[in-house]
C-alpha cells in the first residue's frame, strides 16, 4: 500500500477556521494527510493547528505574546511569514511535505505566498484567494514562483456549497500533482542549460536550443521580460542548472534605471557565485523600456522601435552604455567558472537590424570596448560579424557552448 502523501496547509484559523477544519476533512476523505500551519496573529481561541501560531512566531524569533501585544502590524507580520518559511522549508527538506496549500483573501494570500515561493520549483503550490483577479494582486502572489493560483470568486466565507464545490476541486488538483507529477527535479539525466529568450532574439535562440538538444542537453528557456529572467536567477542559485546561454541580459541595465525589464538586483551573479559556465550576449542590453509615467523630455528625442502598440524599445545613450558596461563587469567578475561573452557586431537583435531607427554598431563599440577594459583578463569577448539572428551567430554560440559545457 502507498504511503499517503502530506500537504501544508497554511491558513489563519482566527479569520478562516471553519473553512479550514473543511479543507482538511475533505483531505484525509481522499486519502492525503494534511498538516495545518496556522498565521493567526490575533486568534483567541486555541488554534488547535499541528503548527500553532506559536511555533511559528518562535520560528520568526519572537513569541506569540510578543506578536499579541505589538501595534507593528508590518513588523509582526514580517515575524510570521520569516517564521512560517523557516518551518515550511526545514518541512521540505526533510522529506516531510509534498505540497504546500493556503486559503484566504488579500492578507492571508500575501503572507501565505511569501512562503510559497521559499520553496524550490516543482514542489506543488496553490492557493485558494478571493482576491485573485484584483488588478496588480496576482503579480504579487505569483512572482517568481511556480504557484497555482485558484481563484474562488467568492468570498471565502461560511462553508456553503459553493465553497465547497471550490474546495473540493482545489483538494483534488493537489492530490493529483503530489500523486501523478514527478516533483523532485535535483537529478538529472541530460546536462541542463538555462537560457534566456526574448523576441527579437527568438530565431537564434530557438537554433542553439534545437542544436544543443540534438547533442544531449536540455535546455530549459526564461522570457528576459524581468520576471523570467529573475525566476532563473533563483534556479540557478538552487542548482538546477549546470550552465547558462544569457542571450538576453538586459535586465541589468534596466535594473539599474528602474525601467520594465528589470532583472532584480543579482542579475547576471548566480551562475558566477555558482561556479557554473556561462555565455554572455547582448540582446536588448543597447535599449531601455521605461514605463510611460517615467518618461523624460528627452526620450521622446530619441531613437527609439516599436514592437507593437504596447512596447516600445529606446536607444540607450553613450553615457547609459558605459555606465551598463561598469555594472556587467562588477557582476561577471565575481564568477568562479569560464565567462564568455559573444557579440554580434551587425547588430545585436531583430530590432537592432541594418535599416532600423536604433541601429548603430559604432555606438554599441562604446559598451563594448568600456566592457573590455573592466572585465579581468581571464574573461574572453568573441565578436562575430553577424546579426544575433543571423544564423552564423547561432553556429557561434553552439560551437561555444560545446567547448565550454
Amino acid at each position: 500500500m502507498n504511503t499517503p502523501k502530506t500537504v501544508l496547509i497554511i491558513s489563519t484559523l482566527d479569520t478562516k477556521r471553519e473553512e479550514t477544519r473543511y479543507l482538511k476533512y475533505k483531505f484525509k476523505e481522499i486519502d492525503v494527510l494534511p498538516l495545518l500551519m496556522d498565521l493567526s496573529m490575533r486568534g483567541k481561541e486555541p488554534s488547535r493547528a499541528e503548527l500553532t501560531p506559536a511555533h511559528v512566531a518562535t520560528a520568526g524569533g519572537s513569541s506569540i505574546e510578543e506578536i499579541n501585544q505589538s501595534r507593528e502590524r508590518s513588523t509582526i507580520t514580517n515575524i510570521i511569514i520569516d517564521g512560517a518559511t523557516k518551518i515550511a522549508k526545514d518541512l521540505y527538506a526533510a522529506g516531510k511535505i509534498q505540497g504546500v496549500m493556503a486559503i484566504g483573501g488579500s492578507t492571508g494570500s500575501l503572507m501565505a505566498t511569501d512562503v510559497m515561493r521559499s520553496l524550490p520549483f516543482g514542489i506543488p503550490k496553490l492557493m485558494i484567494s478571493s482576491t485573485a483577479a484584483l488588478p496588480g494582486l496576482s503579480t504579487k502572489y505569483i512572482g517568481t514562483g511556480d504557484i497555482l493560483l485558484f481563484h474562488s470568486v467568492i468570498e471565502i466565507s461560511g462553508v456553503t456549497d459553493m465553497l465547497k464545490n471550490v474546495m473540493d476541486r482545489a483538494c483534488y488538483a493537489m492530490k493529483g500533482m503530489i500523486k501523478y507529477v514527478k516533483n523532485d527535479l535535483a537529478v538529472h539525466s541530460k546536462k541542463t542549460i538555462a537560457m534566456t529568450m526574448l523576441g527579437p532574439c527568438e530565431q537564434c535562440a530557438g537554433t542553439v536550443r534545437t542544436a544543443l538538444e540534438k547533442e544531449g542537453y536540455q535546455v530549459t528557456g526564461f522570457s528576459a521580460a524581468g520576471v523570467g529572467d529573475q525566476a532563473m536567477e533563483k534556479m540557478i542559485a538552487e542548482g538546477f542548472f549546470e550552465g547558462v546561454i544569457d542571450l538576453a541580459p538586459g535586465g541589468v541595465g534596466e535594473h539599474y534605471f528602474g525601467y520594465m525589464r528589470d532583472g532584480g538586483p543579482y542579475r547576471l551573479e548566480s551562475a558566477g557565485k555558482a561556479g557554473i559556465p556561462q555565455i554572455i550576449s547582448t540582446c536588448s542590453v543597447n535599449h531601455m523600456t521605461p514605463s510611460r509615467s517615467k518618461y523624460k523630455k528627452e526620450f521622446y528625442e530619441r531613437r527609439k522601435y516599436d514592437l507593437d502598440k504596447y512596447r516600445t524599445w529606446i536607444r540607450l545613450s553613450p553615457e547609459e552604455l558605459t555606465i551598463v558596461a561598469s555594472e556587467f563587469a562588477r557582476k561577471l567578475n565575481q564568477a568562479k567558472a569560464p565567462v564568455k561573452i559573444m557579440v554580434p557586431l551587425k547588430g545585436w537583435s531583430s530590432v537592432d537590424a541594418e535599416g532600423n531607427p536604433t541601429y548603430d554598431p559604432d555606438e554599441d563599440r562604446i559598451f563594448v570596448n568600456a566592457l573590455r577594459d573592466l572585465l579581468d583578463s581571464n574573461i574572453e569577448i568573441v565578436e562575430v560579424d553577424a546579426n544575433m539572428e543571423d544564423p552564423l551567430f547561432s553556429e557561434q554560440v553552439t560551437r561555444m557552448a560545446l567547448e565550454i559545457f
